[in-house]
C-alpha cells in the first residue's frame, strides 16, 4: 500500500462460515482492516468479535451500516435477503461487497445496481474466484494467446452434504439448490472466459426431497460454435475441474475453486506449471480489489464488472425458468421472465 493510500475500514454483516472465512483472511490484506461485524443478536456479534479480534460489534445490521468511520460492508447473510441487507448498506453510504450469488434473481440485482450508480457508490459481487493468482495467470495466458482462440470450457463443482431439510442448501425458503450455491462458480468461470449472453441455453436437473436442485449440467451454446460444460452439485462430489481448450492448446485448472495451480499445455511444447501457496483461503484478494476501487475512485470492478453480473444472474434466471424451480418469496414475473424473453428453452 502506498504512503497517500487509505487502509478500508471494513464492516463485516453476518457472522456465518462465509464471514468467518473472509474475517480469518481479512488480516492479510495490504489495504484494509477489520474494523465491525453486525449480527442480529448482540451475542451472535459479540462472540464473533471476540474470535476475530474485532474492535466493535452492533446487535443490529442497521447499527452496523450507520456506523460512522466504516468504508466498506462485506454482506455474508442468507441468499434471500441479500438484496434487501446490501439497498441497507448502500442507503447508508457505504461501499458494498457482497457474498455470492449477488442477489436470487436479476430483478433483485437491476434494483441494487440501478440504486448503486444512482448514487455513485461502490458495489461489487464477491465472485472471489476471479481474484486468485492462479486464475489472474490463467487470464493472462489467454489475453496472451498461448492457446489461441478458446473454442470450449469445462467446469464442474460439486460436494456431498447430508441432507437436511432446514440447512440453507436444501430449503427452497433459503434459496436453496445446487445452481446458486455451487453452480454459479462453473457459470461464473465460463463467463469469464466466453461472456455470459450465450446464444442457447440447454439444462438438465435433479431434484432433492424438498423441491430444490442438488445437481444440474449446463451446456452453453456461443457464436461461432464455441461452447461450455458445466456442472454442479450439493450431494455429489465432482472433481472440481476446468479445463480451457483453445485452437493451440488447453489450460487445466484442478480444484478451479480454490486454485491453488493451473498447468498450460501449449502444443508441440512441455507443460508450464503455475503454483501459488497460501497460508489464507484466499478471500484477501476480493477485499483487496475493492480497496483499490476505492482508492481510485471507482464505483465497480473491472474485473467482475455489475453489468456482467447482472447477466450471470440473467442466465441463471433463464435456467431455472427451464425447470420451472422459484422460490416462495419470488414475484410471478421471475425467473420466468428471462426464459420468456430469450426463449432458450
Amino acid at each position: 500500500m502506498s504512503d497517500n493510500q487509505k487502509n478500508i475500514q471494513w464492516g463485516i454483516m453476518g457472522t456465518g462460515w462465509i464471514a468467518e472465512k473472509f474475517a480469518g483472511d481479512l488480516k492479510y490484506a495490504d489495504n484494509g482492516e477489520l474494523a465491525a461485524c453486525g449480527s442480529r443478536t448482540e451475542e451472535s456479534a459479540a462472540k464473533f468479535g471476540e474470535r476475530f479480534s474485532i474492535p466493535r460489534t452492533y446487535g443490529s445490521y442497521e447499527e452496523l451500516v450507520q456506523a460512522p468511520d466504516l468504508d466498506a460492508i462485506y454482506v455474508a447473510t442468507p441468499h434471500p435477503v441479500h438484496k434487501d441487507n446490501v439497498l441497507q448498506a448502500l442507503r447508508a453510504g457505504k461501499a458494498v461487497l457482497c457474498e455470492k450469488p449477488f442477489t436470487v434473481n436479476s430483478g433483485e440485482l437491476s434494483e441494487l445496481i440501478d440504486y448503486a450508480r444512482a448514487h455513485k457508490l461502490f458495489l461489487m459481487e464477491g465472485m472471489w474466484t476471479r481474484f486468485l493468482p492462479a486464475i489472474v495467470q490463467v487470464r493472462k495466458w489467454v489475453s496472451e494467446g498461448r492457446i489461441g482462440e478458446v473454442l470450449m470450457v469445462k467446469a464442474e463443482f460439486g460436494f456431498k452434504a447430508e441432507l437436511d431439510p432446514e440447512h440453507r442448501l436444501f430449503n427452497k425458503e433459503l434459496g436453496g439448490g445446487a445452481l446458486l450455491d455451487a453452480g454459479i462458480y462453473p457459470v461464473s468461470f465460463a463467463s469469464m472466459l466466453l461472456g455470459s449472453d450465450p446464444k442457447n441455453i440447454y439444462s438438465t436437473v435433479h431434484y432433492c426431497e424438498t423441491g430444490v436442485d442438488d445437481q444440474f449440467s449446463v451446456l452453453l451454446e456461443y457464436e461461432d460454435g464455441k461452447s461450455a460444460s458445466l456442472s454442479g452439485a450439493t450431494r455429489l462430489n465432482l472433481t472440481d475441474e476446468a479445463v480451457i481448450y483453445g485452437t493451440h492448446g488447453r489450460i487445466h485448472v484442478p480444484g478451479f475453486l480454490y486454485a491453488h495451480e493451473a498447468v498450460l499445455h501449449e502444443a508441440d511444447k512441455d507443460p508450464e506449471h503455475f503454483r501459488h501457496e497460501r497460508e489464507f483461503s484466499g478471500y484477501v484478494y476480493e477485499a483487496e480489489e475493492v480497496g483499490r476501487c476505492l482508492a481510485e475512485g471507482r464505483t465497480e470492478s473491472s474485473v467482475i464488472p455489475l453489468e456482467e453480473s447482472l447477466n450471470i444472474m440473467k442466465l441463471m434466471d433463464t435456467i431455472r425458468g427451464q425447470w420451472g424451480l422459484k422460490y416462495p418469496f419470488e414475484d410471478d414475473s421471475q425467473p420466468q421472465q428471462a426464459l420468456a424473453e430469450n426463449n432458450q428453452a
